[in-house]
């Protein structure tokens, strides 16, 4: 929520204020006075995340034949240890974790970790889809938030992240990292730093950009308002409807991420990962 002032400004000052503004990343006088407040203060970080870890598990066949795939090991945890481990980073430690398949498999090993941060589960009687798991957990997330996928390795600068999002005034801005071949993902589509939309799984030559959707957000409550009722997904039921008010933002960022959907991926996120 913003709420209008007057200010009375040096004219010297000011001046310096307006040769800031170029229209794209700082778009008017108090959308630059507003990022000098922030950069000078500091903004509080929101203390609460979110991970989907309801989808079916995909598990690496020959590597952990019945492991969830949250549940992954990876460097003397698992993957959604390593998550969880990336928002304690940043004081994070409200975590709502919404879960259906493996759900008691998944709560009962986490619960007897000593990972620093308060969990809440949340399990579903049926699969709501990415966006319906976010619309269950609505009484939880009263203000900004981030919201991350369950199955990805990510090492993301959370604080950097959040201060872009208060800079250019979305409802919901996403990470995009960068990806050689993006064939095998969702695409997306910018004018500036507004995704407008996303392709997904194109051919190399006709892809827009090679910025994939990386699978963290930092998203606003009113997001939420976004979600029809029922089985719902970002990609198809919210996020166009973000692309066309404006409000999805594209955070590309250069920390490491790795997807883990295969044998191949794993070993070389085994041999490239840097401890968060």
């Amino acid at each position: 929520m913003r709420e209008r002032v007057t200010l009375t400004i040096d004219e010297n000052l000011l001046k310096n204020i307006d040769h800031s503004i170029d229209g794209h990343n700082v778009k008017n006088r108090s959308h630059a006075i507003e990022m000098l407040l922030n950069k000078a203060l500091g903004s509080k970080m929101p203390s609460k995340a979110l991970i989907l870890a309801g989808g079916k598990s995909k598990p690496l066949k020959s590597k952990f034949k019945d492991t969830p795939h949250a549940l992954t090991p990876f460097n003397g945890s698992t993957v959604i240890e390593e998550i969880i481990k990336l928002f304690k980073k940043y004081g994070v430690k409200d975590i709502i974790i919404t879960l259906h398949h493996d759900a008691d498999v998944i709560q009962n090993h986490l619960e007897s970790k000593d990972l620093g941060v308060r969990l809440i589960f949340i399990k579903e009687k049926f699969p709501m889809g990415t966006a319906g798991a976010l619309r269950n957990a609505k009484e939880y997330l009263k203000s900004t938030f981030f919201m991350t996928n369950a199955d990805e390795l990510k090492n993301i600068n959370l604080k950097d992240m959040y201060m872009f999002h208060l800079d250019h005034h979305g409802k919901t801005t996403i990470a995009l990292t960068t990806v050689e071949d993006p064939s095998k993902y969702g695409v997306a589509n910018l004018t500036g730093y507004n995704i407008i939309s996303f392709m997904e799984k194109p051919k190399k030559q006709n892809a827009p950009s090679n910025l994939i959707n990386a699978g963290l957000y930092v998203m606003d409550p009113e997001a939420i308002e976004f979600i029809p009722d029922g089985f719902a997904t970002l990609e198809n039921d919210v996020f166009p409807k973000l692309a066309k008010e404006n409000k999805l933002i594209g955070y590309s960022f250069g920390g490491q991420w790795f997807s883990l959907n295969s044998e191949k991926e794993y070993s070389i996120a085994e041999k490239k990962w840097k401890d968060i």
